[in-house]
């Protein structure tokens, strides 16, 4: 697993999710993203939760519902709602246009579904996330069904992409909720995000990457001098 960003601080990021809180109503359905932020995010709304704000959430990964249950919140599945109202996460990069890398916490894939099944995207971050262009600062995850790793990997390459397996602490392969492998991999600074995308969705065996694109309705950023919001052009 990769380790905390740098500057990604406690108070900064509590910050960042009390201000997302503005954006919670009673009675909201929401998505529960995984990751540093969207575990400040959780914990600042179980806080608000025992004080009587009624919500359920759609959680992102095993751990993040574990969290929610623990705070007291309804956690609910996909199966159980039609549309969710607002969905709150981290990212690993923000450019300008609000296009972000997912992916370092593992949880690419529910992240993109649950996205994609509210009606606004916010998403939670410290300012070292915000780059001119993706892939400046981090590789970008590559989920890969394990029986598909060594032809991705060689597509990837291809590709000019350096793909490294992610592996745990204790040295074995790291497997996402969903059972797949993440092969993080580094491009450089990407100045075609959208080819790129269309380039790795076009490889058999690949089931999702950390290039989000044109979802993020909002970018709420927060440091020790305070909170801003950056929309989109």
């Amino acid at each position: 697993m990769s380790a905390p960003s740098p500057g990604s601080d406690p108070e900064s990021l509590a910050r960042v999710a009390r201000a997302a809180l503005a954006y919670v109503a009673d009675g909201m359905i929401l998505g529960l993203g995984t990751g540093r932020a969207a575990e400040a995010f959780i914990q600042a709304l179980g806080e608000r939760v025992r004080g009587g704000l009624r919500v359920s959430g759609v959680p992102t990964s095993n751990r993040s519902s574990e969290l929610a249950k623990k705070l007291g919140i309804e956690v609910r599945s996909l199966e159980e709602v039609e549309r969710l109202d607002v969905a709150f996460d981290g990212a690993d990069e923000v450019t300008p246009e609000l296009w972000l890398t997912k992916g370092l916490g593992g949880a690419l894939l529910r992240e993109r579904v649950v996205a994609s099944e509210a009606d606004r995207f916010i998403v939670l971050v410290t300012p070292e996330k915000m780059v001119d262009k993706l892939g400046s600062r981090t590789p970008i995850p590559i989920e890969v069904v394990p029986f598909a790793v060594p032809s991705v990997t060689r597509r990837l390459r291809k590709a000019g992409g350096a793909p490294v397996v992610r592996k745990k602490a204790d040295g074995f392969p790291y497997f996402t909720d969903n059972g797949n492998a993440i092969l993080d991999t580094a491009f450089g600074p990407i100045d075609d995000p959208a080819a790129l995308d269309a380039t790795l969705r076009r490889i058999p065996g690949l089931v999702d990457h950390g290039i989000f694109l044109g979802m993020a309705s909002l970018v709420i950023v927060a440091d020790d001098r305070g909170v801003r919001e950056v929309r989109r052009p």
